[in-house]
């Protein structure tokens, strides 16, 4: 039987669908954008305009934002022996594992990978930007979370806040190298643990290469395993599984997975050609963001010769059934460096978990390599200076931040699609550089309602992440819930990022907040 999404979009009687062509360097098709639904409901989340599916006409311009680096990066980095030493390249990185806050404990966690391909480490946080490594039992006088002898090289550690079992509430994904240095494919281990500290016995997955993840999509309550492989004539790429079940999400047999998504043609490479190299994924509201991390070169051999990390970095990508991509914006989101003696000169990694979430701004931690020209060994690749003196680095954007309907100093408007809300009050994310934002709902005829006409509006002038809109006479917009309208936006300068409708005076959106909502 089809599935009704939450957003309106009925997935097709085939799911995960089986019809991505691995040949193809085509962008991937997004169905829901080229039919959307008839009516979308919005009482899910804020409404974001990473695409058309909400708007049906425009006047304004669509602006992509990039994420703004923290001054004081790398916010943390290599210290202890555990970390790196003249057999491993010193690095702490959360490519193998993520950041969250946890709104149990009030602090930021992060498990990260200690010495390039070393082992699994912890560090807590009160404010996210000062790390501590606390003694665990795991290996005593250690911060360590599992045994010595394992060598990590991908994975996900998750806190799943969905678990009605408190033994389960963190999940792990780690795929060790084993005695493979060549990118061969095998099994990785699935964990539970109650504290993201001690980890039950291992589960295996089925076959995988490295810098496989997962992530959970909570929309439709399934685990998804991003799998990397190899596409034809296309490099890396992306195979994809999932199940309601985490250890069940693991069960597959080779050539099982489905073709998922790789580098497309408007991805541009710098000295090789694009691939994706890795695919995290994490809820936002009401939507799926991707961090698409795309390989642009050199090929493995010249970083190994040289010392220099190969230059990936970081694209958003957007998902409203969990499947399909839009990628909109093809100007790096987190980007490399690229300068000698710079602590983020390439390899340019996102953390699982993806993103937090505050009150006004949208964290996003994620991995980065200086590099060391003196620490060459062509015999041994994952040893060599190419994966040296990675460190975490710390991006930010304005909540809902990552795209905006720009308006100029003509009269912009946008007018949504059909509709539909239960709650009866509006609000906004936008900065209307002095200009007056005004919401005027319109009939199924494009006609402006009795009471909600833009002369009706007293609009939003000024800048903010959580304005409310009202209307004269005290109007409610309760008295529309149910009925399928459409909103018609007109403002003459600024940045329009969001809007939503609920019942919270406050504007609680009661959307997903990625690895979490930060005090």
């Amino acid at each position: 039987m089809s599935e009704k999404l939450y957003n309106g979009i009925v997935l097709p009687d085939e799911w995960p669908p089986k019809n991505i062509n691995p040949y193809s360097r085509q962008p991937m098709n997004v169905p829901y954008l080229e039919h959307p639904p008839a009516v979308i409901p919005i009482d899910l989340g804020r409404q974001l305009f990473v695409d058309d599916f909400l708007l049906e006409e425009y006047g304004m311009t669509r602006k992509y934002h990039p994420a703004v680096k923290h001054p004081g990066n790398p916010v943390f980095y290599p210290e202890t022996k555990w970390e790196g030493d003249a057999e491993i390249p010193p690095c702490t990185v959360p490519k193998c594992g993520g950041v969250c806050y946890d709104e149990q404990d009030r602090r930021f966690k992060m498990w990260y990978q200690a010495g390039f391909t070393g082992n699994m480490a912890y560090a807590v946080s009160r404010d996210g930007m000062h790390w501590e490594r606390p003694e665990l039992d795991v290996v005593p006088g250690s911060n360590l979370i599992l045994k010595t002898g394992m060598r990590p090289d991908s994975g996900t550690v998750w806190l799943d806040r969905d678990t009605a079992d408190p033994a389960q509430r963190f999940k792990m994904m780690i795929r060790d190298t084993g005695d493979d240095l060549h990118g061969n494919f095998y099994p990785a281990a699935m964990r539970t643990s109650p504290d993201g500290i001690h980890w039950s016995e291992a589960h295996y997955t089925g076959p995988m290469g490295d810098r496989s993840t997962c992530f959970y999509n909570p929309f439709r309550r399934v685990w998804v395993q991003s799998i990397r492989t190899v596409l034809p004539f296309r490099g890396r790429g992306r195979l994809y599984w999932e199940n309601a079940d985490f250890f069940k999400s693991g069960d597959w047999r080779e050539g099982e997975p489905l073709t998922w998504c790789g580098a497309d043609c408007y991805d541009r490479g710098k000295t090789a050609y694009p691939e994706l190299y890795a695919l995290d994924a994490a809820p936002y509201e009401n939507l799926m963001v991707g961090m698409f991390m795309i390989y642009q070169g050199p090929p493995n051999p010249y970083g190994v010769q040289s010392g220099r990390p190969k230059i990936c970095q970081l694209y958003p990508a957007y998902s409203r059934d969990g499947f399909h991509w839009s990628r909109p914006d093809r100007e790096p989101l987190i980007g490399a460096d690229c300068e000698e003696g710079s602590w983020e000169y390439g390899y340019i990694e996102p953390s699982g978990g993806v993103l937090l979430v505050g009150k006004d701004e949208i964290r996003i931690y994620y991995s980065a390599y200086a590099g060391d020209a003196k620490r060459l060994n062509p015999a041994e690749e994952v040893k060599s200076g190419m994966y040296a003196n990675g460190a975490v680095g710390l991006a930010t954007l304005r909540r809902d931040g990552f795209v905006s309907l720009h308006a100029g100093f003509d009269l912009g408007y946008a007018r949504t699609r059909m509709l539909q809300f239960s709650g009866g009050r509006f609000f906004v994310n936008a900065n209307t550089a002095g200009s007056l934002l005004t919401v005027e709902c319109l009939d199924e005829n494009r006609r402006p309602l009795p009471g909600f006409s833009r002369a009706d509006c007293l609009g939003f002038r000024g800048n903010s992440t959580c304005a409310e809109i009202r209307w004269k006479n005290g109007v409610s917009l309760s008295s529309l819930a149910g009925r399928p309208i459409r909103f018609l936006f007109r403002m003459e300068r600024g940045d329009f990022y969001s809007f939503w409708v609920t019942d919270s005076s406050d504007g609680a959106s009661n959307g997903y907040c990625g690895a979490g909502f930060m005090p």
